[in-house]
């Protein structure tokens, strides 16, 4: 962002293909912004995407941690002897890959994630929730959630069920981004009922 170094729109800095973020996503971070897929994205050995999508709010120290992150549990031991190599590797190397995954890591539309919030594997976020500083997210979120804490739990909901069911369906995050510039004021401080007037009209 122009006179703003640290904080950095992320769609153009992604090269792996695990990784999926929508435009207009951005990350603050004072010290390595650029460098949100290295320190951010924990653990990704597997399969298993982040898909995050656009207009979401990323703060400092947000970090995803992929199922490559899972030792296996099977025994008394977590240790995962297979990955320092030699007769280790050759006797227990099918415990490690036979670890379950938790599947993608999901995130929806103009989500705001707060300073040092922690996303564990193969949750699914929803649109327009927000995650409180510091929250360490271990299941999945509902749209326009606001979770807290250590396992993150609802704190509360922004807006009825009718309403959330008006902002899923109004999806102001696919407009073309003329109508989103025009209608900015409106998408911050409108009503559901203003997004979705706005949905059917156009």
């Amino acid at each position: 962002m122009p006179g703003v170094d640290r904080v950095v729109f992320l769609r153009p800095l992604i090269s792996s293909d695990k990784i999926v973020v929508g435009e207009y996503t951005y990350y603050d971070d004072p010290v390595e912004p650029a460098a949100f897929e290295q320190r951010n994205v924990l653990y990704g050995y597997g399969p298993e995407k982040l898909v995050i999508g656009r207009y979401c709010a990323i703060a400092e120290g947000t970090r995803f941690i992929m199922s490559g992150a899972m030792h296996p549990m099977v025994g008394p031991s977590t240790f995962p002897f297979a990955i320092f190599g030699g007769s280790w590797r050759d006797e227990t190397l099918d415990l490690v890959m036979n670890v379950a995954s938790r599947g993608d890591t999901v995130v929806g539309n103009d989500v705001w994630f707060g300073y040092q919030s922690l996303i564990m594997p193969g949750v699914t976020i929803g649109d327009g929730a927000i995650i409180a500083a510091g929250s360490v997210v271990v299941s999945d979120v509902p749209p326009y959630a606001i979770v807290g804490g250590n396992p993150a739990t609802v704190i509360r909901m922004r807006y009825e069920p009718e309403d959330v069911r008006r902002l899923l369906a109004a999806a102001w995050w696919n407009w073309p981004v003329e109508l989103v510039t025009e209608h900015a004021r409106l998408i911050m401080s409108g009503t559901p009922a203003d997004l979705e007037a706005i949905a059917a009209d156009k």
